[in-house]
C-alpha cells in the first residue's frame, strides 16, 4: 500500500469524499474478484433485485469466504484509519452487481438514514473489481457531509399507503423495539421498511444538477473512493459498458460512531447485535465481540 498524502486527507475532509488511486495491488483485487463473484453465484436472504438487472446484497462478507478476507487482511482498514488518524471498526458491507449492458443508475440518498448508527466518523469504502468511467461510477454533492441534515431514504413504502401498518411500526418505535430485527437476515428487501415521513425529502438534485457542486471520477481497479456517511451521493448509469460493474461497499466506525435507533431504519443491525440488546448513545466499542478494532494509529 502506498502512503495517503496530506493533500488527500484534507480533500477527504472538506470535500465529504476522495478518490485514491492505485492503492491497492493486484493480489486484493484478484480476491475481491473472486468474492464478488461467489456472492453473486450464491444469493441469499439479504440479496435483493432492486431495479432489475441490478443486485445488491447485504452483509455478503458473512457468506463469501474471499470477501471476508478481504475485509479482515487487505489495507482497506487501515486506508480508513489513516484518513480518519483514528482506530476504525468494520461494520457491515454490500455488493453492488451491475452486469454488462445498460447499466442500472443508483438514486441519489444518504447512507445515515438507513442504519442504526450515528456520528461523524461513519466512513464508506467503495472498490470495483472493473473500470467505471466517470458516466457509471459515483458521484457525491460536494460538502453536502457538513450540512447537519438527514434526508429521508428513497426507499420503503409511503405510510399513507397503508396507514395501518405505519400506525403499527410508529407504536412499536415508541414501545422502544428495533423495526428491521434479526429475522431480516433470513428474508429482507428495502420495502421491508416504511418511509419516515418526518424527515425532510431529498433535493432534486438530477432535476437541477446546475444548482449543486458535484464531484465524480473515472475509476480504475486498484483505486479506493472514500466518502463519509451524511453525503448525499448515487451512480450514474443509463449507458452501455461493455463489461459488468461489480464493486463492494464496506462501512466504517470511528470512535464517535454509536448506536441510534431509526425510524427510517431500512437495512437490518449486524447479526451479532442483535443479542446485546443496544442503547441509544451506547459508542460500538462497548461491543468489542461484534466490532473488534480493526486497525488502530501507531502509539
Amino acid at each position: 500500500m502506498r502512503s495517503i498524502s496530506e493533500e488527500e486527507i484534507h480533500d477527504f475532509h472538506r470535500d465529504g469524499a476522495v478518490i485514491l488511486k492505485e492503492i491497492l495491488s493486484d493480489e486484493w483485487i484478484d480476491m475481491l474478484t473472486a468474492g464478488l463473484e461467489y456472492s453473486e453465484l450464491h444469493p441469499d436472504g439479504m440479496s435483493s433485485g432492486v431495479n432489475a438487472p441490478l443486485r445488491i446484497d447485504q452483509f455478503p462478507a458473512s457468506h463469501s469466504p474471499d470477501l471476508k478476507a478481504f475485509i479482515e487482511n487487505s489495507p482497506v482498514a487501515e486506508i480508513v484509519g489513516r484518513v480518519l488518524n483514528a482506530p476504525v471498526r468494520f461494520y457491515m458491507d454490500q455488493m453492488f452487481y451491475k452486469p454488462a449492458g445498460m447499466i442500472t443508475p443508483s438514486a441519489w440518498h444518504q447512507d445515515t438514514c438507513y442504519y442504526n448508527v450515528d456520528g461523524h466518523q461513519l466512513i464508506r469504502a467503495w472498490v470495483c473489481a472493473d473500470p467505471a468511467p466517470r458516466n457509471v461510477s459515483l458521484e457525491v454533492v460536494r460538502g453536502s457531509h457538513l450540512w447537519n441534515v438527514t434526508y429521508r431514504p428513497p426507499v420503503g413504502l409511503d405510510p399513507r399507503s397503508n396507514p395501518e401498518a405505519a400506525a403499527q411500526l410508529e407504536k412499536d418505535f415508541v414501545d422502544g423495539k428495533i423495526l428491521i430485527g434479526r429475522d431480516a437476515h433470513e428474508k429482507w428487501t428495502y420495502f421491508d421498511s416504511f418511509l419516515d415521513d418526518s424527515l425532510p425529502e431529498l433535493p432534486s438534485i438530477d432535476a437541477e444538477r446546475e444548482s449543486f457542486d458535484i464531484l465524480g471520477w473515472d475509476y480504475e481497479p486498484g483505486d479506493v473512493i472514500l466518502f463519509h456517511g451524511h453525503i448525499l451521493h448515487s451512480a450514474l448509469g443509463g449507458v452501455e459498458l461493455a463489461h459488468p460493474r461489480r464493486s463492494h461497499a464496506s462501512l466504517w466506525a470511528g470512535p464517535d460512531v454509536h448506536y441510534l435507533r431509526r425510524r427510517s431504519q431500512a437495512i437490518p443491525d449486524p447479526l451479532a447485535l442483535y443479542d446485546h440488546n443496544p442503547k441509544d448513545g451506547q459508542q460500538l466499542s462497548e461491543f468489542p465481540d461484534v466490532f473488534p478494532v480493526a486497525w488502530a494509529p501507531a502509539t
